[in-house]
């Protein structure tokens, strides 16, 4: 079994406790990411009190080899979509998606997803170009777009309407774990990088 699967399977009971989702759980390199959510957004003690349980858990459970850190937070206002149900979960929405394969359609795109099943998903594209439908192992990474209000009328400046790393609405609580299994409160809040060529 996966590691990420078996911390699922830890942590699920610990969310229907709080009322809140697992939105996903994610392992990059030394950091273990567990996305919480609820319906209306997440306030920061629940979050909180979700890291300190799931911390505990992982303790004492160890599904996770070696020395890492535990990163627990929303996923923000632009989430990523990794997963068949985050698609179900942005039917509806606008998203930016970047697709694996370079040919006659463009690598970069944003539309609305229409449909969302277990093999890929149907969107209406922006530019006017009508739909399309993409399949899982087509998109090489997809996150929704949150709208900032109104778009500026041609010739005014954007100024002031810039987001800043700070306002995604994400918040997090680390706790970074070490092969010993002490623990040490982490500061750092993260955000999930931008759909962009690596």
């Amino acid at each position: 079994m996966e590691v990420t699967e078996s911390v699922r399977m830890l942590c699920e009971p610990v969310a229907q406790e709080l009322g809140i989702e697992l939105y996903d759980i994610e392992r990059v390199g030394g950091i273990l990411r567990i996305s919480v959510d609820q319906p209306g957004g997440i306030p920061m003690d629940l979050v909180t009190e979700a890291t300190r349980r799931i911390s505990r858990l992982l303790d004492e459970y160890d599904p996770v080899p070696g020395a890492y850190t535990l990163e627990v937070g929303s996923p923000g206002l632009e989430r990523n979509l990794r997963l068949p149900a985050h698609f179900s979960w942005a039917v509806g929405r606008l998203v930016s998606i970047r697709t694996r394969f370079a040919g006659e359609d463009p690598r970069r795109i944003r539309a609305t997803v229409l449909e969302a099943d277990d093999d890929g998903i149907t969107v209406d594209m922006e530019d006017g170009s009508g739909q399309r439908r993409l399949t899982y192992p087509e998109i090489d990474r997809a996150r929704s777009v949150f709208e900032w209000g109104p778009k500026a009328k041609p010739g005014k400046s954007g100024s002031g309407k810039a987001k800043s790393a700070s306002s995604t609405g994400d918040d997090s609580a680390g706790v970074r774990k070490q092969a010993s299994g002490e623990t040490s409160s982490d500061d750092d809040v993260w955000n999930d990088p931008e759909v962009s060529e690596s």
